[in-house]
């Protein structure tokens, strides 16, 4: 009977032990296949980012006339192309499989010129020979008769069809530049005679009609180059360019009545001559083409006070180029060169996205469409229709962790910015200064964290009493169980104000503290027996208590003296007036002791854990052989507990690294690339936190937020991986003791 229930005993516990096996086993398999989940999902995420732009040809148009053309584009929903011609006609051409044929136009005028406007515009001034413009645009309108989209093209006049007069005295237009922005209007003109006009069109709306009458200022443009190739008006109306050869002559125009010639610059490339100038989207910068395949761009930078015009990159399309096609909103654009290619690039990525041998001739003109899904190119004999394919142009390796001169910055720099209220902005995309917050909040962090928590563990596991680290030790980690969320309400509304206004005071508690336990410690070790006997064996560090109070109690006290004697009265403004460092309210001090103060707790519960758990006879030994407790916990104790000491300092970095709401809420946010400790930050998981739910599903932003979060995973799991890699050599080499 009692070998039967041995044996029952025996067998529940071995089932007991196999379930435990295999429950441990695939609970570990589930966790390492949901990283590796995870893992994959951003890799989903992400990789699109990085795929290559592609052009597909879908029709080709052939064109029956020899008219010059003025201009060529499609509408938004890339089923309609358009054509203006320099004989004043406009031809509309079906991209669909339905071959639709539309009616032409024809402007009843006598043309001598014609200039277009940026792509977003979508205008077309021409010029007269009496000295007249006449602005027309396509129109598309769109119905849905039978729940079928039905987009019907034609000819629309945005400033009235009446010809606005621009040389008082009728000469013939033969050079036209114009642009538009709302109800004003710029004109520049060259007539017959060779006079240069500058004319500016305000719109005033009238009162019984409705209608928009404009008001023409003229002025005569000063300086006026011999021979001119092309001239571009800015869409914001302030700058006027004019190209002779290869000089390009830059005025200012924002006052009419005072038409100033900033400089003259040449713009070729070496041993090239320019042939095309375009306004890329925002009209910051132009993109110069050149005869021997180089483009390049420029655009102002400030320097000692001067704005000057500056080449900042440039782009090797292969051969002679004839035209330049810009996007409507982003950075991008696309050249047509002599030997029948056509190359997209982007000058934010700074590199070719794609090169297409189109084997049908020169392309003599290109225009994107609205999305920039597609690209109309015109050659001699046709028009040709290509999808594009060039979801995220702007995110590129050199984009993402080089040094990147934007526009109307004075040099190269990492930027984040993603997002602006204007729809011709240039994503600001770096990781740098994101993953550099990371490390630097993790860095004050740590060095206010670590050296606490491990003297703390060390303490309580080897000096301090049983009863007292009975409440010690829960009441240290129930701290680890505070909301982080709190810690940085707390650290944002109550200990960032408190340091701002006590600055001095701060900064004395921590040079005194230390000081006054090293006093307090010498001191108490000098006092009589009877007295230090007072207090039961481990209890000593209670000394320390009103040590701390009496402190942190004085300098707070002091500090507006200090402040007063030391600065002048105003410690903010003497660190930014006399020593030239910035002073931010939510700064890297606060986030140092408020994320400091939600890490102590993973440290101090690891270490101490490993330490108390060193074998009692090895350090009974070393004592019993005549070493000091002090050299036992240096020699014996520390290196036999090293494996978990520096597996607790790693739990604690991985938890700085990953923090979110303490740095959120207690840095300003700003995304800098500064070591100091009276500036603020942004982390990886802080940007990923404010920027994830008003991002795009989708779009560029949003896979390089996703990218993000997979740096910040390579981080962590780097960090864990260099953790377990060094506890194991610890392990190996100490595991003799």
């Amino acid at each position: 009977m009692t070998q039967s229930v041995s044996f029952n005993s025996s067998a529940q516990r071995l089932i007991k032990d196999r379930l435990t096996r295999y429950g441990v086993s695939a609970g570990g398999i589930v966790v390492l296949l949901a990283l590796i989940l995870i893992f994959f999902y951003l890799l989903y995420v992400v990789a699109p980012i990085f795929y290559g732009a592609s052009l597909d040809k879908l029709k080709t148009i052939p064109l029956h006339d020899s008219s010059a053309t003025v201009a060529i584009g499609v509408e938004e929903q890339n089923e309609i192309a358009y054509r203006f011609n320099m004989d004043g006609s406009l031809q509309f051409f079906d991209l669909t499989k339905n071959n639709t044929e539309y009616p032409s136009y024809q402007l009843d005028a006598d043309i001598t010129s014609a200039d277009r406007t940026v792509p977003n515009q979508g205008l077309v001034a021409y010029g007269t020979a009496q000295g007249e413009v006449l602005v027309v645009t396509p129109k598309f309108s769109v119905s849905y008769p039978n729940d079928k989209r039905l987009i019907t093209p034609s000819l629309s006049y945005p400033m009235g069809e009446q010809a606005l007069s621009i040389d008082e005295q009728g000469k013939a237009i033969v050079k036209l530049a114009f642009e538009r922005q709302e109800e004003s209007a710029m004109v520049a003109a060259i007539t017959e005679d060779g006079r240069g006009l500058l004319v500016a069109l305000d719109a005033e709306e009238n009162m019984f009609s409705d209608s928009l009458e404009w008001t023409a200022s003229r002025a005569d443009i000063p300086s006026l180059p011999q021979n001119i190739d092309q001239m571009l008006v800015t869409p914001d109306l302030r700058r006027l360019y004019i190209r002779s050869g290869n000089q390009l002559a830059n005025y200012n125009i924002s006052d009419i009545d005072d038409i100033r010639l900033n400089s003259v610059d040449f713009i070729n490339s070496k041993g090239a001559n320019v042939t095309r100038l375009a306004l890329l989207s925002g009209a910051s910068s132009l993109i110069v083409a050149n005869d021997n395949g180089i483009v390049t761009q420029w655009f102002d930078v400030a320097k000692d006070g001067v704005r000057k015009l500056t080449q900042i990159r440039e782009f090797d399309a292969g051969a002679n180029i004839n035209d330049i096609g810009v996007e409507y909103f982003r950075k991008g654009f696309a050249v047509g060169a002599d030997d029948g290619s056509i190359s997209l690039f982007h000058t934010t990525g700074g590199g070719r996205l794609v090169r297409e041998d189109t084997k049908l001739g020169t392309s003599l003109n290109l225009a994107f469409s609205p999305r920039a899904s597609g690209l109309l190119t015109e050659n001699e004999q046709s028009l040709t229709f290509y999808h594009v394919e060039n979801e995220h142009p702007e995110v590129t390796w050199q984009a993402l962790w080089h040094k990147v001169w934007y526009e109307g910055y004075p040099e190269p720099q990492y930027v984040w910015q993603s997002t602006s209220a204007s729809d011709d902005f240039e994503p600001k995309l770096s990781l740098v200064p994101i993953s550099f917050g990371t490390i630097k909040a993790a860095l004050y962090a740590m060095l206010f964290a670590t050296p606490i928590a491990l003297a703390g563990a060390i303490y309580t596991a080897y000096f301090m009493s049983s009863s007292l680290r009975k409440v010690v030790k829960p009441t240290v980690e129930i701290m680890e169980a505070l909301p982080t969320v709190i810690l940085g309400f707390l650290a944002g509304l109550w200990l960032a104000p408190l340091i701002e206004d006590n600055l001095p005071g701060v900064i004395a508690i921590m040079i005194l503290l230390p000081i006054g336990f090293l006093v307090t410690a010498f001191a108490w070790s000098k006092m009589p027996k009877q007295l230090r006997q007072l207090l039961p064996e481990g209890y000593d560090v209670m000394v320390l208590i009103p040590v701390v109070i009496f402190i942190g109690w004085g300098c707070i006290e002091v500090s507006p003296l200090l402040e007063l004697w030391l600065f002048d009265g105003d410690a903010r403004l003497f660190l930014t007036n006399e020593l030239g460092i910035s002073f931010d309210q939510r700064n890297s001090m606060v986030v140092g002791l408020a994320m400091g103060f939600a890490v102590i707790p993973t440290i101090f519960s690891i270490a101490e854990d490993a330490i108390f758990s060193v074998p009692k006879h090895l350090s009974n030994g070393s004592l019993a052989l005549g070493a000091t407790p002090w050299q036992t916990l240096v020699k014996v104790v520390i290196l036999t507990a090293s494996p978990g000491i520096f597996s607790a300092v790693m739990m604690g970095l991985g938890r700085a690294v990953g923090e979110t709401m303490i740095v959120l809420m207690a840095t300003g946010n700003t995304p800098v690339m500064d070591w100091s400790i009276f500036q603020g930050m942004r982390t990886l998981a802080a940007n990923i936190a404010v920027e994830m739910p008003e991002s795009e599903v989708g779009s560029s932003h949003y896979r390089v937020l996703f990218l993000a979060a997979f740096v910040l995973f390579v981080f962590t799991f780097a960090f864990n991986t260099i953790a377990e890699f060094v506890r194991q050599r610890l392990r190996d080499k100490y595991s003799s003791l």
